[in-house]
């Protein structure tokens, strides 16, 4: 599914991040082109302490540091950290809804794989062990996947758009997806946009080390994402969010505000193929990147980098070799997984990973993929193994593919506003 190649230029004048590398789009991109790692052996204590081996834990975070007192009532923790990058990113852009912007014409998409699945679960062991009166009416505002939007709408005002899409791992690249589409169709003049995630609790990790997804086996937790390399056997689970700040470049300049890069283009495809395995031929990605660079108007020759879905799975990394190579040929751009270094985030990854995108196009700098030690030869890409590489990007994709065959490629180019470092 492609869109059209003409409207407005969307351009990205702020982001936030929450992850296992802190709280921080700038330390965050530095410590990624560093090859620090935020993977970990769960803590004594921690949820998940004896059922997985590693995951990718964010920095602890209070509902009063995002909330007033008397709205953090069983807030759970994945709209928080949303709230925490959505205010990190609304003061990147220094955007101020009402003053700078008709609330009217501002949209929210945040999305989340599975929302406030830790909430639920806590309530419903309150309920096992105390009966149906521990039960709080809290959980309903706790555990639905659109309160991370809405508290952000509440919090700043915006009064447009506002929704929430759940596509597993796909959703944070297609709330972004979303957002070019609003701007270009003349539906909003500003979109906060990303995802969010908090699978960190026993019964999600557990479902995922049964279906045998995850990575295990392996001393020192930091070698444990292993995107592209022949040794990979699974993925981290990671909690966090990613959040950007979209706006009309037009609108952006006459406030005078700075952008990152613009966002060009989409492509979104279903591969209907199985629940839980892509085809391995690859042919749904390919098609989503082909969608990204038509509705951005540009061939593969002007890609210059790749922020793969690589999740370090089998099948999935060979998958997308294959289309790469299938819409690139045997000449790849550089690609690099930055989930070697931040675990996966399931439906925050695709936001974080834009915004990974937009600061590579920013600072010509390229993250490295971690512990790429030897490419599986059914992997043979261009990787950006070791150390980051200095380069001039013009245009970068982001692959998000998720289970139940969902495809988003998100492109992003040079920033049609006065340039963001």
């Amino acid at each position: 599914m492609t869109g059209r190649t003409t409207g407005p230029a969307a351009v990205v004048t702020g982001i936030g991040t929450f992850s296992s590398l802190g709280r921080g789009a700038a330390d965050t991109f530095d410590a990624l082109c560093h090859g620090k790692s935020g993977l970990v052996r769960p803590p004594a204590g921690h949820l998940l302490d004896g059922s997985v081996d590693v995951a990718g834990i964010a920095p602890d975070i209070a509902a009063g540091e995002v909330l007033p007192p008397s709205e953090g009532r069983l807030v759970d923790r994945y709209a928080l950290m949303a709230l925490a990058a959505a205010d990190d990113a609304m003061a990147d852009a220094g955007l101020v809804v009402g003053r700078d912007a008709d609330p009217h014409r501002v949209a929210v998409i945040i999305s989340s794989g599975a929302g406030g699945l830790s909430t639920y679960e806590a309530q419903a062991l309150a309920r096992a062990e105390r009966g149906p009166t521990a039960v709080s009416p809290y959980l309903l505002p706790g555990m639905l996947p659109n309160m991370a939007a809405a508290r952000i709408a509440i919090k700043y005002g915006i009064r447009g758009w506002s929704s929430a899409i759940a596509t597993a791992c796909a959703a944070g690249a297609h709330a972004v997806a979303e957002a070019a589409r609003l701007i270009r169709y003349g539906e909003a003049d500003v979109v906060v946009c990303g995802g969010a995630e908090a699978p960190l609790n026993p019964t999600s990790a557990l479902a995922f080390a049964h279906a045998r997804a995850l990575s295990h086996g392996w001393d020192d937790p930091e070698a444990a994402s292993r995107p592209f390399d022949r040794r990979r056997n699974g993925f981290v689970l990671a909690e966090g969010a990613g959040v950007l700040v979209v706006e009309r470049a037009d609108h952006a300049e006459a406030r005078g505000a700075a952008g990152y890069a613009d966002l060009l283009g989409w492509g979104a495809t279903t591969d209907a193929y199985r629940p839980t395995a892509p085809r391995p031929d690859g042919e749904g990605a390919a098609m989503s990147m082909r969608g990204a660079l038509a509705t951005a108007g540009l061939g593969p020759q002007d890609i210059g980098y790749i922020n793969a879905h690589g999740t370090s799975t089998k099948l999935g990394d060979i998958a997308e070799t294959k289309a790469v190579h299938a819409v690139f040929g045997d000449r790849s751009p550089a690609v690099s997984s930055t989930k070697s270094m931040t675990g996966h985030l399931l439906g925050g990854s695709g936001a974080l990973e834009a915004a990974v995108c937009a600061l590579a196009i920013s600072q010509g700098r390229m993250p490295p993929t971690h512990n790429l030690d030897e490419v599986d030869p059914a992997c043979d890409l261009d990787h950006v193994r070791g150390e980051a590489r200095q380069q001039r990007i013009e245009a970068a994709i982001s692959n998000s593919f998720a289970f139940g065959g969902h495809n988003v490629s998100l492109l992003l180019g040079a920033a049609s506003t006065p340039k963001k470092r």
